[in-house]
């Protein structure tokens, strides 16, 4: 294994996560919240800066609902360091959560390897990008893997992690035991488009988006209808909280990938929420308008 059971056991890893948005902050509050020494980087001082206050909002919330004590949310802080500049990036675990572009995560990887140690894992989180194509172009391919989180990662259980054709098994083995360090249920698949869950996923979202762009269905009765029966979110109010730009990108891409069938289409309805700039939460409007 690239990480052994005692490292694990210690928490003596340290853990790079690259980009403060908000899957990356909330992995990296993951991190530190189980033990691990975690640094967080974005090139952007601003998103780092949100980054950040939302990783600090989060304790203070667990502190309010005495999930943790204030002495346990210092700790976690104390674990925790921020930076914008990329030769502060050294670890034993590498955890992109940036830009959903091949090429850039990519680029991102090769820059890390030079900085790193030659056992360093590199990890992305890509929802649906083939991890076999980014780690085609990585120096050290066999390094390269898929460890999916879901939003937010500090409470969503499941774990994806993505074996590639290059990936070493070892690789895959050590990351699903820092999956469980984290508390977290690792699903072990191969790179396929959409890995599982984004995959079975898709007509959860397009169905709906055809009901309201053909027949004119409220979101709202779609999501109640739903949630009626035993779902937890309603697929509006989920890309909502996903956001509209990565759920519809992700829904490019698995239809792409899968050589554009009919039934996967994209939304044009999403589509425009995306240039609307109406993304969900995140910008406080998508289907629903958030305060």
């Amino acid at each position: 294994m690239a990480f052994t059971s005692q490292q694990l056991e210690e928490r003596a890893l340290m853990i790079v996560v690259c980009g403060a948005g908000t899957m990356g902050s909330g992995i990296a509050q993951l991190c530190a919240q189980s033990g691990f020494s975690t640094v967080l980087y974005d090139l952007h001082e601003t998103v780092l800066d949100k980054g950040r206050k939302a990783i600090e909002t989060s304790l203070n919330t667990l502190v309010t609902r005495q999930k943790i004590s204030a002495a346990e949310k210092e700790q976690i802080l104390q674990r925790l360091r921020y930076t914008h500049q990329l030769n502060d990036c050294i670890g034993d675990l590498v955890i992109e959560a940036i830009i959903e572009k091949t090429e850039v995560k990519s680029a991102l990887f090769n820059q890390l390897a030079e900085l790193n140690h030659s056992e360093t894992v590199f990890a992305t989180n890509t929802s649906s990008l083939s991890i076999g194509a980014i780690a085609a172009a990585v120096v050290h391919p066999q390094r390269v893997a898929g460890l999916h989180f879901f939003n937010p990662a500090p409470i969503m259980k499941l774990v994806e992690v993505v074996k590639a054709p290059q990936t070493d098994e070892s690789i895959v083995s050590s990351l699903e035991a820092f999956a469980l360090t984290l508390g977290k249920t690792p699903v072990r698949c191969e790179d396929a488009p959409g890995f599982i869950v984004n995959h079975v996923a898709r007509p959860y979202y397009l169905e709906a988006l055809r009901l309201t762009e053909k027949y004119g269905v409220p979101v709202e009765n779609t999501d109640a209808l739903l949630e009626a029966t035993g779902f937890k979110m309603g697929p509006f109010r989920l890309m909502d909280l996903i956001g509209n730009d990565i759920n519809y990108a992700v829904s490019c891409s698995v239809y792409e990938q899968l050589g554009r069938p009919e039934r996967l289409k994209p939304s044009v309805l999403q589509q425009q929420k995306v240039e609307e700039g109406a993304l969900g939460k995140k910008t406080g409007q998508g289907y629903y308008r958030y305060s």
